[in-house]
């Protein structure tokens, strides 16, 4: 069945070049390119290739198709829009109407708007015009980040940028589905799961009755911003501050968040995000929001002072563009439509002006002695054994230690056991796996 799936795509993918090939031969030969397909008229909406795989593409218009296809075929053949051309044309130089570029790396030929204008406009200035809006901002190709122009250099017509399609919607339109970004610099955002449940997370009933709003307002979000019509009075989107000392849940809440309400979770690098290059950290948070707008993601911005901490008198230049990077993330955060959560140790190095505009601040503390002794209890493989001095009751209450130090000193312990071939823990390796822990924040016990 998908190998006849396969076939069946790759048909219809096909077919459709051959239809954009008629459309310009059509142009060039000095005809009209409306509505043709190997000389019949076709149906705007009959059009296999592009409809089924996505709901929005399901009712696009031709010339909206004919746009599509000239961004996605260098992807999947890269010589065809060169072999059609050159059947018309000395070399492509000779008529410069047809715009295009070639690449840095790509050496085929990459149309630009100027090369939708005029397979599709010709010289009919009305008609440019129309074109020139599938391009726009407000178009759904740009509002869904389905395809826009590169922007051209300065002082250029806009129209000479390149033709852009996202990769999601190559995939789309390949396979059928959408591969994960990729971790790099232009994403620099790793996906993060969890086995554990909302069992394994041990905090405090204020905490847990926190999450639970974000975990209703991921549920129901939607609904009340759409079906209840509140989209006119709120933003779109959540932000939430979880704050408190390391190790004590923020990352676990996030993963757990996602996978009981079916979303990715993506944690940014910032070390690959903040740049000392002027400019460079607003153009990576760009390319970070715009591959997550619409994808219902959330993204989780851990140790956010780094990039959300106060603002700085302006000294020079660069305190100026600091400054500016902030006031950059703001906006974004506050025009992105999913949950935006950030993460940080000391809640006072977070800039006010973020702080204010956050629909919530969560605080994570470190465990009390009842939660510290679940999270011993439950820390353990289920066949495991003791020696007969180990009180986890006694442990739990002398040592101050959060849900990370105690896992880190069972999976000390546990290994302990097994390179000594035995199931049983012993109080010496537990005492040893805390001075450990103690040792790495500079304290004895």
């Amino acid at each position: 069945m998908e190998i006849l799936e396969k076939i069946n795509k790759t048909q219809n993918l096909e077919d459709a070049f051959h239809w954009l090939e008629d459309v310009i031969t059509r142009r060039m030969k000095g005809g009209g390119s409306e509505n043709v397909l190997n000389g019949n008229m076709v149906d705007s909406n009959d059009f296999s290739v592009l409809a089924g795989y996505n709901l929005v593409l399901d009712q696009i218009t031709y010339n909206e198709k004919v746009a599509l296809l000239l961004a996605l075929i260098p992807h999947i053949d890269p010589q065809r829009l060169d072999d059609i051309f050159s059947k018309h044309l000395k070399s492509t130089g000779d008529f410069p109407q047809i715009g295009g570029l070639r690449g840095k790396n790509f050496r085929g030929f990459l149309p630009t708007g100027e090369t939708a204008l005029y397979i599709l406009a010709g010289d009919d200035l009305e008609k440019r015009f129309q074109v020139q809006e599938m391009f726009s901002p407000d178009h759904f190709f740009a509002k869904n980040q389905i395809l826009w122009l590169e922007d051209p250099p300065n002082g250029e017509p806009l129209m000479s940028g390149k033709i852009i399609i996202s990769q999601e919607y190559v995939d789309i339109l390949t396979t059928g589905k959408v591969s994960k970004p990729r971790f790099g610099t232009n994403f620099p955002a790793q996906e993060i799961h969890t086995k554990m449940n909302w069992n394994d997370l041990v905090l405090p009933k204020e905490t847990f009755d926190q999450i639970k709003d974000l975990e209703n307002w991921l549920q129901y979000g939607n609904t009340l911003l759409k079906d209840w019509g509140m989209d006119r009075k709120l933003n779109p989107g959540y932000r939430v501050l979880f704050h408190g000392p390391p190790g004590t849940g923020k990352t676990l809440t996030a993963s757990l968040l996602g996978k009981y309400t079916g979303r990715e979770v993506y944690k940014i690098d910032l070390s690959m995000v903040v740049s000392k290059f002027i400019g460079e950290t607003e153009k990576n948070l760009a390319n970070l929001f715009d591959r997550a707008e619409n994808k219902d993601w959330i993204l989780f911005f851990d140790e956010a002072d780094a990039l959300f901490g106060k603002r700085t008198n302006v000294r020079d230049a660069h305190d100026k563009y600091a400054n500016q990077e902030v006031s950059f993330l703001l906006q974004r955060t506050e025009n992105y439509s999913g949950l935006v959560i950030l993460a940080t140790n000391f809640k006072n190095n977070i800039d006010d002006a973020f702080a204010r505009r956050f629909q919530s601040h969560i605080y994570f503390p470190i465990p009390k002695y009842s939660e510290r002794y679940k999270l011993w209890r439950q820390a353990f493989p289920e066949n495991i054994e003791f020696e007969e001095v180990v009180d986890l009751s006694a442990m739990a209450r002398q040592y101050e230690l959060t849900g990370a130090h105690i896992m880190n000193i069972v999976q000390y312990a546990c290994l302990q056991s097994l390179s000594q071939n035995t199931l049983k823990i012993s109080q010496q390796d537990l005492i040893e796996g805390i001075k450990k822990e103690y040792s790495k924040e500079g304290k004895t016990i």
